[in-house]
């Protein structure tokens, strides 16, 4: 396993997550600004969350959006208007769609993935969703981002 210590290792790690949420929310369709050139958070090589600017006022977040071990995925920035506050809300909403997913049925808000193979991505997206919240509940994750 690569040494994520190392910063040119960490820079590299997260230029591939920028471009992986470029690519993803272009697939989405969704109308942005600039993602920022790092990420606003990320424990690599696991996630990292990244801040999209709103295309009617650039200066502030219209979404986050998170990119790593786990499904892309992006939340409004109405929902949250930090980091943690966006990991929250994502892996909240993958908690929902987990448990959904593990019936055979679908959300009826959203959807991840194609839909095809639900109950068998439903266990994986309840433990990347768990994992989060624990990073959430932990401030020590949070130290750098706090200061």
């Amino acid at each position: 396993m690569p040494d994520f210590d190392d910063p040119e290792i960490d820079a590299q790690w997260c230029a591939e997550r920028r471009r992986e949420v470029a690519e993803y929310l272009r697939g989405e369709g969704l109308s942005h600004g600039r993602i920022g050139e790092n990420p606003a958070w990320h424990v690599a090589p696991f996630v990292s969350v990244w801040a999209i600017e709103n295309l009617a006022s650039q200066t502030s977040v219209g979404w986050w959006a998170i990119s790593g071990d786990m499904p892309n995925d992006y939340v409004s920035g109405s929902r949250a208007s930090n980091p943690r506050e966006a990991v929250q809300a994502i892996a909240s909403l993958w908690q929902e769609a987990a448990q959904y997913m593990a019936r055979g049925e679908k959300h009826p808000t959203f959807r991840i993935g194609s839909g095809e193979q639900d109950e068998e991505l439903a266990p994986m997206l309840a433990s990347r969703a768990a994992l989060l919240l624990e990073w959430v509940d932990d401030p020590e994750a949070w130290e750098d981002e706090d200061a």
